[in-house]
């Protein structure tokens, strides 16, 4: 049975939600719902500042996100070079790029055993204390197997990035059954019911969740989740590694930038052409 651990992503303080979602709209207007929406789809929605903190997102802006890096504890060089080139990965197809630094990183990475996996959820960093961390990488070291830090550290950092559990979705939350849930994963993780409830059972509001246009069961973003505890019987795979529809994802959440052309190269392209133009023209005359 696979009992590796899983995330368990943090979230602010109740009394930070409301200055925090101001923030994420601030950062990218898209993060805020769409109210005029909620209202029509949602009986009885009031668009409070409470009910409306709990459903922004927290992406960065879409011109690009450049995160500095530290690590809380004397980690080696050779580990903070490994870390921050899974964090990289997602670079591939996406405008980010994270780099290290030693004063005042934005993202700051611990290790503190029996604390789990876990991270904060983009730009809700920006609320976390100077001296705190904003993610734990439980008891990693250059030991660690090279598919974790591929499982693990990518998909902490796609939740630094804003991006929710992609197996909270309703699609795929409706797959599992409740009460087989909550006995694995409290043998499994310690959770108790209302842990899992919340971690594996409450699905995403659909109105909240910028992604793909369907669920998808191997992205990064998803938990490997067994078929002991689904509905049907048959596992939801999980994602190990950054698959073809988190690159899609990121290179429309944080598009690259197109490179601009060289001035005057489009003019010489077009005069070129008019010159042999002429040429012919005039080669065609002396031979009348």
């Amino acid at each position: 049975m696979d009992t590796r651990l899983v995330c368990t992503p943090k979230r602010l303080p109740r009394d930070l939600w409301e200055k925090s979602a101001a923030t994420a709209a601030a950062i990218n207007p898209v993060n805020h719902p769409p109210v005029q929406r909620l209202m029509r789809v949602i009986p009885g929605f009031t668009p409070t500042k409470a009910a409306l903190s709990v459903l922004t997102t927290k992406y960065w802006g879409t011109k690009g996100v450049k995160l500095t890096v530290g690590f809380l504890d004397s980690a080696a060089a050779d580990f903070r070079k490994r870390i921050l080139l899974h964090m990289n990965a997602w670079a591939k197809t996406g405008n980010v790029t994270f780099v290290a630094s030693s004063r005042d990183p934005q993202v700051r990475i611990a290790r503190v055993p029996d604390d789990g996996y876990w991270s904060y959820l983009g730009t809700d960093i920006l609320h976390i204390k100077p001296n705190e961390p904003t993610m734990n990488l439980d008891s990693f070291t250059m030991k660690t197997p090279e598919s974790e830090y591929k499982r693990v550290v990518r998909h902490e950092t796609g939740h630094t990035l804003g991006f929710p559990h992609e197996h909270m979705r309703k699609e795929l939350v409706a797959k599992i059954d409740e009460a087989k849930a909550i006995a694995y994963f409290g043998q499994t993780q310690g959770w108790s019911a209302d842990e899992v409830r919340a971690q594996v059972l409450t699905p995403l509001e659909q109105s909240s969740l910028l992604g793909t246009p369907s669920a998808d069961a191997s992205s990064i973003m998803c938990y490997q989740l067994p078929g002991k505890i689904t509905k049907n019987g048959e596992p939801i795979v999980g994602g190990t590694d950054i698959d073809g529809s988190d690159r899609k994802f990121i290179s429309l959440i944080y598009p690259r930038s197109k490179p601009k052309a060289k001035p005057g190269k489009k003019t010489k392209s077009k005069v070129k052409r008019k010159t042999k133009s002429v040429a012919r023209r005039r080669t065609a005359r002396r031979r009348r």
